[in-house]
């Protein structure tokens, strides 16, 4: 059974905007990587409700690690 899934990411280019109080408000350019799993053998389990919520909170973390990774680099 191949349980490997493959991988794909869409790369943003977009604006952040940040500002602590009292300051003006500070703009930069950075670049949001959205990684797509795909899994060719899903199972039943993991479209149940919990496997989905499962997959979801998966894929926000990866969203995060990645946006955390690329701030981090300007």
């Amino acid at each position: 059974m191949n349980t490997e899934a493959s991988a794909t990411q869409t790369r943003v280019e977009t604006v952040e905007y940040r500002s602590s109080a009292g300051q003006p408000q500070e703009q930069r350019k950075v670049e949001v990587i959205h990684q797509h799993q795909h899994h060719p053998n899903t199972t039943t389990k993991t479209k149940t409700s919990g496997g989905i919520l499962t997959e979801a909170a998966a894929a926000v973390s990866s969203t995060l690690e990645s946006a955390k990774d690329a701030l981090s680099k300007n």
